[in-house]
């Protein structure tokens, strides 16, 4: 991948975090990049005040640093913002947020040397990742902690993940054959003011939220046939009277899943039922609801990607330095909180399915909790409690935190956005909302062995069948949390929707 500072999908950046293509600084970006780093220079040259290279930081901006010591003043800004806290990301994260930083670099607004770049491209080329806490910003002038590990590895410091072991980055660095960089005016700054760390943690939480709410339409699918439903509901003319496109996309995404459906042809003409309960018959519109907004937070994230985030910035063409806001997380911030709300809608109609397949009083002549012996055994009965626990959970951390602040700073950064915050909640809701729909894919294909020998329709057979390669049927009382375990990894890994890329 050649970076230029161009926008990158979800799917682009999952590549590069996930596997072993290789990144560089396009040819294009470096005649920008190199002219914004000789506007620097000349400031350095004529020693005039600019904030962030010959003065302090944030509350500080109006202390001047002398010209010896600029050097010192990036090194000593890296070092005293590298104070994280609590796990570190994963490495996937980690390199997603690494090739993130590179890429909004080669823009050539932040007059940083071609070769710090070039050396976050190399990290990523050699697998050195740094240790990165995953606590600690709160996402105003940027992710400032994060990224100062980030850059502390760069310069030989901190930790780093090499070949799976953590060590000190100068070993990691050695093992791959590279050489600590040392940081010139202002390129400290130029790598810790930036949005890269909620971006990576949120942006790939968001790219398994897009499968999931695809695992849930095949979920659903599963229940309404277990449950004897009808898919009159998901008729294209009552989409195209209300035409969102997330409804729309649901609504076909379902009718190919039910086609062909033995179970459906054995009650069509005694069905006694006008019309089946919301979280059957609503699911085009839940879903797809949810679809729009997560298809509102990817675009939000597409414009991320190819933005200059740093502060100030520089502008090569009248050597201008601007300081302005645009480290600031808001716009993602409110997008994390978005997207944790949809999902957590999306489990609250799971759950309700849930619900109907295993209650005796609503589950269409299914056995008392999906029990082969009912009362002897509780079938899945717990499975729903706990179900209801990680709604619940969700439920909780779907609470908005970019309604919060606290001014930090001395009152420098008086809003800031609390961006990483709704990142980190946001992928513990996918985590929640995986399990949960793992829940409903065993309990509903345990609702079609109740139907047999009657086949429901070929994309919930082909659902089921990939399933009971991991979890077999309930024919007595065990432990259901390996099969849970089990299925959400296969959600995870496609196993239930061919029709979306790998993770």
């Amino acid at each position: 991948m050649e970076l230029h500072g161009q926008k990158l999908t979800l799917a682009e950046i999952a590549t590069v975090a996930l596997g072993d293509a290789p990144v560089k600084v396009s040819s294009s970006a470096r005649p920008g990049v190199i002219a914004s780093r000789r506007v620097v220079e000349d400031i350095v040259a004529r020693d005039d005040i600019v904030y962030g290279v010959s003065t302090g930081f944030g509350k500080l901006s109006d202390v001047r640093i002398p010209h010896d010591a600029l050097a010192e003043l990036q090194l000593n800004l890296v070092r005293s913002h590298a104070c994280g806290i609590g796990n570190p990301l994963s490495e996937t994260e980690a390199r997603a947020m690494m090739l993130l930083r590179a890429n909004v670099l080669a823009l050539g607004f932040s007059g940083i040397r071609l070769e710090i770049i070039e050396m976050l491209c190399e990290l990523l080329n050699h697998h050195v990742c740094p240790m990165i806490p995953e606590k600690g910003s709160v996402g105003a002038s940027g992710d400032l902690a994060p990224l100062a590990h980030l850059a502390l590895s760069l310069i030989g410091e901190g930790e780093a993940f090499f070949q799976g072991e953590r060590m000190e980055s100068r070993e990691a660095l050695r093992r791959a054959g590279l050489k600590p960089v040392e940081l010139q005016a202002k390129e400290g700054l130029a790598l810790l003011n930036g949005t890269q760390a909620m971006h990576a943690v949120g942006g790939l939480a968001l790219l398994r939220a897009k499968r999931l709410i695809r695992v849930a339409d095949v979920a659903g699918a599963t229940s309404l046939e277990a449950l004897k439903g009808t898919p009159a509901a998901f008729d294209p003319r009552l989409q195209d009277a209300r035409p969102h496109p997330g409804q729309r996309e649901v609504a076909k995404h379902l009718m190919s899943i039910l086609e062909g459906s033995d179970i459906r042809r054995s009650h069509l003409m005694d069905d006694p039922r006008v019309q089946d309960a919301y979280s059957l018959r609503c699911m085009p519109q839940v879903h797809g609801a949810i679809r729009d907004a997560l298809s509102h937070c990817e675009n939000v994230l597409l414009i991320e990607s190819g933005s200059a985030t740093d502060n100030p910035l520089v502008f090569s063409e009248n050597g201008d330095v601007i300081s302005g806001g645009n480290f600031h997380g808001a716009p993602l911030a409110l997008t994390f909180d978005y997207a944790a709300i949809a999902l957590t809608d999306l489990m609250s109609i799971s759950e309700r399915r849930i619900e109907r397949l295993i209650n005796p009083d609503m589950n269409e002549g299914l056995p008392a909790f999906l029990a082969r012996r009912p009362g002897m055994e509780s079938g899945f009965m717990i499975a729903h409690v706990a179900a209801a626990a990680l709604l619940n959970e969700a439920k909780v951390l779907a609470h908005p935190s970019s309604i919060d602040n606290v001014p930090t700073s001395g009152g420098k950064e008086d809003h800031v956005s609390m961006g990483m915050t709704g990142a980190l909640k946001f992928r513990a809701i996918v985590d929640l909302a995986e399990n949960l729909l793992a829940i409903e894919l065993l309990a509903s294909a345990e609702g079609l062995e109740h139907r047999r020998p009657l086949k429901a329709g070929i994309g919930v057979e082909r659902a089921f069948t990939a399933l009971r390669k991991i979890a077999q049927p309930l024919t007595e009382d065990r432990s259901l949390s390996g099969d849970i375990a089990r299925v959400a990894e296969a959600i995870r890994r496609g196993d239930f929707d061919s029709g979306y890329e790998k993770l």
